[in-house]
């Protein structure tokens, strides 16, 4: 709890801002449910044959898993706010129809008769009988669905649109509780602050004859409208600030990042060193997932400049065989890089981050294993545990079984850092790892010698659309002067300063490149 308390206390302002964006994005996806779902709500009421598709298609949504919907939204919005805001939306829904027709079904027919009686028209007594009647269900299914939304919206860092759910899974991906906390905690209190929020709201559009007989102080009523329209002061100030702060210039470019440490870290080196060399504003779009999905990003116009890895594109873009010749993997990657995506690949930065496979000392000591090839003679013993992209690939744990050969005795994906706990607690024995990972360091493990050098090599190389090439040429220059000061040596120990030593990445960026003399 102490260490949740010091993280809170050194980065208020980070939280702080943060929160504001997913209590943004959580409002607008819950606006906009509202918006579709009350009205799908009255349709189904009054036309029952839309009952059945619109249900079924809210229902089959509903029980896609979020990630997955997340997966969906990317080709078709980009990343950022937008595909965050579609699945949220999408997920809201089904309370909010399912308790507007519930509500207005359950209303006395003869309330309905008598409203015809006096003389008003179905219109009339829809908007002036039906749903201030209906209102209190249909804001208990709100009331749902927005609950839920704080939770779901979490999962908007995976695509760049901010949130706490950066702060959650940057702390597993480093294996830093209290990092998760600082996610989590004020995601709760937002939860609940919502509940709060709606179930005042709930009072206030319910007809004063069907409220239940409870004895509330006039104080207590009075305090209900003060904290609602103080929350809503506050939001509607938010995001005036956020319109208001928001410059846009020519001379910026955006840069994304996969989601883990060592590209977090890149993604400041470079922003600072360009911001500190040229005249250039660098946004960042931060742990994004895949290669792949930073790829989409980078040809979708929504990023400009990224990190990415000569071996990854190599056998997972392109397709590739693996092959062990540095030079002829980057001219192959830079040729088709070009001809099929219409991007340019820079000189490599200096550092080649392969992968390996990593066992704890007293596993190596026990089989006596130094090399991928000692491994292959126990490893019907061993339980393996790569992450999820090393089991999908054929330059990875397919090849790897078909060189050497491996037969594991089981093998337990289990993605990110997690692994390294696994392996550390017994569960796994064998883990894949990247070459430069300060986790490595961190637990002290013995990377095993890929002896047949069957693992492609993973030079990293700076990626950038046209925009870059033609209205940016400097970035060229620069990035071409910072690979002098890169090495896996170096990308270790940044690494590891993050995952273990539990500094900002941002710190970590800035003191590197101060030290070399980079920046001011």
């Amino acid at each position: 709890m102490s260490g949740f308390i010091e993280y809170m206390q050194q980065n208020s302002g980070t939280v702080l801002n943060l929160c504001i964006e997913h209590i943004q994005l959580t409002v607008i996806a819950i606006a906009i449910a509202i918006l579709i779902g009350v009205p799908l709500g009255i349709l189904i009421t009054y036309f029952k044959p839309a009952k059945k598709p619109i249900m079924g298609m809210t229902n089959i949504i509903q029980a896609i898993p979020s990630m997955a919907l997340l997966g969906f939204m990317i080709p078709l919005f980009g990343i950022g706010t937008k595909p965050a805001i579609v699945m949220v939306t999408l997920y809201s829904l089904l309370p909010i129809i399912k308790n507007t027709v519930a509500g207005l079904n359950n209303i006395n027919p003869d309330t309905i008769e008598a409203a015809r009686g006096i003389g008003l028209d179905r219109v009339q007594i829809l908007y002036k009988v039906q749903i201030p009647l209906a209102a209190p269900v249909i804001m208990a299914g709100v009331r749902i669905s927005a609950v839920g939304a704080v939770g779901l919206m979490t999962l908007a860092a995976f695509i760049g649109a901010g949130g706490l759910g950066y702060l959650v899974y940057a702390g597993i991906r480093t294996v830093n509780n209290a990092q998760i906390l600082a996610g989590a905690v004020p995601a709760c209190i937002l939860a609940l602050l919502i509940d709060y929020i709606f179930s005042v709201l709930e009072r206030v559009v319910t007809p004063k004859n069907l409220q239940l007989s409870v004895n509330r102080s006039k104080f207590a009523k009075v305090m209900d409208k003060v904290v609602v329209a103080v929350l809503c002061v506050a939001l509607i100030g938010s995001f005036a600030f956020s319109a208001l702060t928001k410059v846009t210039s020519d001379r910026e470019i955006t840069i994304g990042s996969m989601d883990f440490t060592e590209q977090e870290i890149l993604n400041y080196i470079l922003k600072y060193y360009i911001e500190d060399n040229s005249d250039i504003k660098v946004n960042q779009s931060l742990s994004l997932g895949a290669s792949s999905i930073v790829l989409d990003a980078i040809k979708g116009g929504d990023v400009d400049l990224y990190v990415d890895y000569t071996g990854t594109i190599y056998g997972s873009v392109l397709g590739k065989e693996p092959n062990s010749d540095v030079e002829e993997v980057y001219n192959t990657v830079k040729d088709e890089m070009k001809s099929h995506y219409n991007l340019n690949v820079l000189k490599s930065l200096g550092f080649n981050n392969t992968y390996t496979l990593a066992v704890k000392k007293e596993t190596a000591e026990k089989y006596n294993l130094e090399t991928i090839s000692d491994l292959a003679r126990v490893s019907n013993k061993l339980v393996f545990s790569p992450t999820l992209t090393f089991v999908e690939r054929k330059d990875c744990l397919v090849g790897l079984q078909e060189t050497y050969p491996v037969n594991f005795k089981d093998i337990v994906p289990i993605d990110g850092s997690p692994r390294y706990t696994a392996l550390m607690s017994g569960e796994c024995d064998v883990i894949d790892a990247y070459s430069t990972d300060g986790l490595l360091k961190k637990f002290d493990l013995k990377v095993l010698k890929d002896d047949k050098q069957f693992f492609l090599p993973y030079n990293a190389i700076p990626v950038t659309n046209d925009r870059v090439k033609e209205d940016f040429p400097e970035v060229e220059k620069l990035l071409n002067e910072l690979g002098q000061y890169l090495n896996e040596e170096t990308m270790v120990d940044l690494n590891y300063r993050v995952d273990e030593l539990k500094q900002k990445p941002s710190d970590v960026a800035k003191d590197f490149l101060q030290e070399k003399g980079l920046i001011k």
